[in-house]
Parts: C-alpha cells; structure tokens; sequence
C-alpha cells in the first residue's frame, strides 16, 4: 500500500531539507519542559506535542495562529486515533515504518537523511510516523463507513487514473473463511487460550480446501466458521494483512489469539483482477486527493462532540 495523498508538501519537505543542508547549529533550540495543554478522552496533548506540530505546520507553509491550527489538529487527531483503535483498524507500526520509507524515498531520501531533516526542524520522526498512523487509519475508518474518502463515483476514479496514464491498476481478490476457535470472556485465561490453540493448530494441519470445512468443523466444540467472501487486497485488515498474502491458496494462516478466542483464517482462492472495482479499492487506498468525504467530516463531528475535551 503507498503513501496516501496526505503528504502534500513533499516537495516543501525536499525544500527544507535542502535549506538544513544538516549544517552544526541550524536545529532548534530544545524545547522547554513539557506542559499538558489538553486532555482528550484521557489522552493527554502536551505543549511539545503543539510546539512539533507548529514545526511541522511551518513545513507545510501553512498560515494564520499555527498555535491554534496545531492544537485542533491534535485533537482531531486523538479523537480519530481513538475511534481507530476502537473499532481496530489502527495502522501497525510496521505499516507506518513502511509508509516513512516510501516517503523518504520519494523524497530522494535515506530513512536516516529523513529522520535528520525531522529532527533539525523540530519535528521528529515520532510526531511524524503518529501523524501518518492517524491519517492511514483514518482512512479506513472512512472506508469502513461507506464514505470511500473523495465520495467520487467508481467510474469518476477509474477516469480518473486513466487520465494519468497507464492502466487500470489490479490488485489481488481473495476469497476467505475464518475459523474461529471461540472463548467466552468469562472463561479467558492462558491456560485455556492456550490449549484452544493447540486446538486451531490440529486443525490447520487437517485443512484440506475450503469445500470440506463444515464436515470437518462439524464436529467440534465451540468453533464458527464465517464466509467472509470477495475481499480486495486493500481491504484486509491490517492486523491480517500480512499473514493472508503469505499464505498459500487452500491453506490457513498462523492461529491468532483474538478478543473472541483463537482465530485463522483459509484462502480459498486468490487471483490477480484488474476490473473497475479493483481501480477503485487500489485508488481509494493510495489517494485522498479529494479530501475527507461528507460522511467522514460527520463521523467525526459526532464523535467529537461526544469526547471530553478539557483545556488546561
């Protein structure tokens, strides 16, 4: 998956790279010591946390009380970390590593030279890679919702990328079961996830395709088996993702131990497709030229005014 249109001002990023050129005594001064300014939902805002984002808004150009811009953009940030993480399509570490490496990369930048620039403009590459984390997972949050990010057509994003040239990007369309291995809260201990993991593992080695899962689950306790269907490959879930594309067709993925008991999940196929709805699925995980959709903008304006927000 690329990096998203939220990074806008690569170009400004390159320009102040040039402009640091890493020279002794171009860093900022270090910042004082760090103050709670706002708590949201629990989660605190710190005045550092504000004074790297006024950095990181100074690298974007941006103008009018960066003060100001920074702190609501923080908040709206908690809240939609917040509300990624609760319904758990928060982006990885791992993703967010590998979309900085993108970043760098289209900068014509070494990771390190990246996190140098970062550094000297008082940003840091740990605001940075939070930064990124909310806007991916944001993202499909949207997505989750039906809002699909621009609110285009499917033929308006394919014209779309016509436009720039090339063909209609593919991607992979998995069909999928999910075997789940379920284990009541009330009954959760390691003991028991344990041995019911030992118990997805038996199974996973008597797997054969996915005509003859019902026979060979019917039989045993407490197991559910899902037909999640047609699941483009921008579409997986992040906690899954890379377990799926590792994982051969007609076999299972390593067992998970989940919220709901112990999970894995079968490839019953997967082919390379490159219809209108694969541009789509491609487009709308790589693009957000257009901005937040109106579903997004009002997602979010409930879910603020649900948080509590205390100014310090």
């Amino acid at each position: 998956m690329h990096f998203p249109a939220i990074f806008r001002f690569t170009g400004l990023l390159l320009m102040a790279a040039l402009a640091f050129s890493f020279t002794p005594g171009s860093a900022p001064s270090a910042f004082a010591a760090s103050e709670i300014k706002v708590v949201v939902n629990n989660q605190a805002i710190t005045s550092v946390d504000i004074a790297r984002r006024v950095a990181f808004l100074k690298l974007q150009r941006a103008g009018g009380n960066l003060g100001e811009k920074a702190r609501e953009q923080l908040i709206d940030e908690a809240i939609k970390g917040q509300e990624a993480a609760r319904v758990r399509l928060l982006a990885s570490d791992a993703e967010v590593n590998a979309s900085f490496e993108r970043f760098a990369k289209s900068n014509k930048l070494t990771p390190k030279q990246l996190t140098e620039v970062l550094n000297q403009s008082g940003v840091t590459p740990k605001h940075f890679k939070r930064y990124i984390q909310v806007q991916m997972s944001w993202g499909r949050v949207v997505q989750a919702l039906g809002g699909g990010g621009s609110g285009m057509s499917t033929q308006d994003l394919v014209s779309k990328m016509l436009e720039r040239g090339g063909d209609k990007p593919s991607t992979t369309e998995y069909i999928l079961q999910q075997v789940i291995f379920v284990v009541p809260a009330n009954k959760r201990s390691n003991a028991t996830l344990n041995a019911r993991k030992r118990e997805a593992d038996q199974l996973r080695g008597r797997y054969q395709g996915c005509d003859n899962a019902a026979s060979v689950i019917g039989g045993l306790r407490d197991v559910t088996l899902r037909q999640l269907g047609r699941i483009m490959q921008p579409q997986l879930p992040p906690e899954w993702k890379p377990l799926i594309e590792k994982t051969q067709t007609g076999s299972a993925t390593p067992a998970r131990i989940t919220d709901r008991g112990v999970e894995f999940i079968v490839i019953c196929s997967a082919k390379t497709v490159s219809d209108d709805k694969a541009a789509e699925m491609v487009f709308r995980s790589e693009n957000d030229e257009a901005g937040e959709s109106e579903a997004a903008k009002k997602h979010l304006a409930e879910i603020r005014k649900r948080a509590v927000i205390a100014n310090k």
